[in-house]
């Protein structure tokens, strides 16, 4: 292979690093009972290709779609990897998905057959996906998948014997199909190809030095474009170990274990880190302690090897926004937090914030190659060399959001600073009107929101005389109230956070009362997508009913009962 083509897809770099570092640590997988297993390059590789081999065997036209469902593991990563040297298109399903969906997307894509991963139907959608699976539909079990009924990954590639004709892909075959998280109405196919995918990778380079001595976690949805650029094909490009989490419960451990020098997060885990940090080490005593020369840097350093952040050279936040107040205390710890911005239409590559460069409150400068622009409604408008095909069977919406000469539609408002930086000011969709007729923009407002027990806020009150707030307790506060904690005072420091809130904000927009919710949001009960963003007409939909008592009782805080 020439040295120009050794990393021309993601497939190309598995072999790559196969033959360079044979030996190397590429996959580290957990088990429940506290084992790992260790996978090299050369046994990734080889495993790659006896699985390639078997589905050459089984004579399914080519470029079929494939499916995985489950959660992240190291097997995940490999069974989309023999996807490809088989010569078909991979389809991820997300693992917290709801029967319907599941059995929309499978149909859709027409999958001829699907890997089933990791799955246990308590933090997942399994016990609603499995009656939705067609039952004519061939399933290839792979560790820790919950059935035993199927053909087995181990079983397969112990049997058989290496494919020596992988397809190695032309950069610009369809590699795979990604369903948007759906937060309104069907999910649709983003189609990539291999060329848009190792984009992504190609660009880090320039922006950022990382190499073989790397180390990631993988843990949020390799479903979704941001885990699949940023960690897999990342890992797969410059030929980094990647680790893999057991469970929610777990993960400190997990954490710990990979001692991750690359870490990449979404706001609401980055807020749930913040949390547990404050629940130790109360924001008060923190000020007096890093105010303290001789402590300073101890307490810090403290604080970040408990995360397991202590070797992280930089950390990456994104899908969502994370407010400025949050990122300043990241980076006063010594942790280089960095927003960056992207789309399942682009890959997740768009824009970012540079290390030694970052401006915060921004989402940084355009990426190597990306072109944007502020359009008509003040709309983010983007052109990335990561840009997608189209939507899968859909050239109508394909057409709707791309512009003429090739720009992304992207939904998002935003502004471009005379430097280049790029602000997010909201989605063009979440503006909603009061009973005024005054248009209120929800995101500004949340990201000004924060108090150290209430973990996520959602905007609404379209068509009421002024907007209001519905607010999330962290798991420890809503603990801590059920123990009989002091719910006054907590009433207190909310009123005067929504006064805070409330004194940098125009007339229109002042909010009317902060509601502490009862339940709360996750992926699950979709209130929340798989990156853990707000499904804001979802949770409209959920308390719209109660919103008129509310506004009746004129208070500025109360409790749902």
């Amino acid at each position: 292979m020439a040295t120009a083509d050794a990393k021309a897809t993601s497939l190309h770099c598995l072999f790559h690093w196969a033959k360079e570092t044979p030996n190397n640590v590429y996959l580290t997988q957990p088990f429940a009972d506290g084992r790992t297993e260790d996978i090299t390059w050369k046994e990734a590789a080889d495993q790659v290709l006896r699985m390639a081999a078997h589905l050459q065997s089984l004579n399914i036209p080519a470029n079929s779609c494939l499916a995985i469902l489950g959660k992240n593991s190291a097997h995940w990563i490999l069974a989309d990897l023999a996807i490809w040297a088989a010569g078909h298109v991979s389809v991820p399903l997300y693992p917290t998905l709801n029967g319907e969906t599941a059995s929309y997307v499978l149909e859709h894509s027409e999958a001829k057959l699907m890997f089933l991963g990791k799955m246990d139907g308590t933090a997942d959608g399994w016990n609603d996906i499995k009656g939705s699976i067609p039952p004519e539909l061939p399933i290839i079990s792979l560790p820790l998948s919950p059935r035993d009924d199927t053909e087995k990954w181990t079983e397969i590639v112990a049997r058989t014997e290496p494919t020596q004709t992988p397809r190695m892909p032309d950069p610009d075959d369809l590699a795979t199909l990604v369903y948007t998280s759906g937060s309104t109405g069907r999910p649709k196919g983003v189609m990539h190809s291999f060329r848009t995918m190792i984009a992504a990778a190609n660009g880090l380079r320039e922006i950022f030095p990382v190499g073989p001595e790397d180390r990631m976690l993988s843990y949020l949805p390799l479903a979704h474009v941001a885990e699949r650029a940023a960690v897999q094909t990342s890992s797969l490009f410059f030929g980094f170990h990647l680790f893999f989490a057991t469970s929610l419960d777990t993960f400190q451990q997990d954490l710990q274990r990979a001692e991750p020098t690359l870490f990449f997060s979404v706001p609401r885990l980055w807020m749930k880190f913040y949390l547990g940090i404050n629940e130790k080490l109360p924001p008060k005593k923190q000020k007096i302690l890093f105010n303290i020369p001789l402590l300073n840097k101890l307490v810090k350093k403290k604080v970040l090897t408990q995360l397991g952040l202590q070797h992280c050279r930089a950390a990456l936040t994104g899908a969502a926004p994370l407010s400025a107040e949050i990122i300043t205390w990241y980076r006063g710890l010594g942790l280089e937090l960095l927003e960056v911005y992207g789309m399942s239409e682009n890959f997740g590559y768009s824009h970012a914030n540079r290390p030694g460069q970052a401006k915060i409150g921004t989402v940084g400068v355009a990426n190597p190659g990306v072109e944007h622009r502020i359009a008509e409604g003040d709309e983010v408008q983007v052109k990335s060399p990561a840009q997608m095909l189209g939507y899968y069977k859909n050239e109508e919406k394909t057409k709707e959001d791309l512009t003429e000469d090739g720009f992304l539609k992207t939904g998002d408002m935003g502004e471009i600073d005379a430097d280049g930086y790029l602000r997010i000011t909201g989605r063009v969709k979440d503006l909603f009107k009061t009973s005024k007729g005054k248009y209120v923009v929800p995101v500004p407002i949340e990201g000004r929101f924060n108090h150290p027990k209430v973990e996520v806020v959602c905007v609404a009150g379209a068509n009421q005389p002024q907007p209001c707030l519905l607010a999330l307790l962290s798991d420890e506060a809503r603990e801590e109230l059920g123990k009989g904690g002091d719910r006054k005072a907590l009433e207190a420091e909310l009123t005067e956070e929504l006064a805070k809130v409330n004194a940098d904000t125009e007339g229109h927009e002042k909010l009317a009362f902060v509601v502490v919710v009862k339940e709360p949001w996750t992926m699950e009960n979709g209130m929340l997508t798989p990156t853990m963003k707000i499904k804001r007409n979802v949770i409209e939909a959920k308390y719209e009913e109660m919103l008129n008592s509310w506004y009746g009782e004129k208070k500025k805080v109360l409790w749902e009962s």
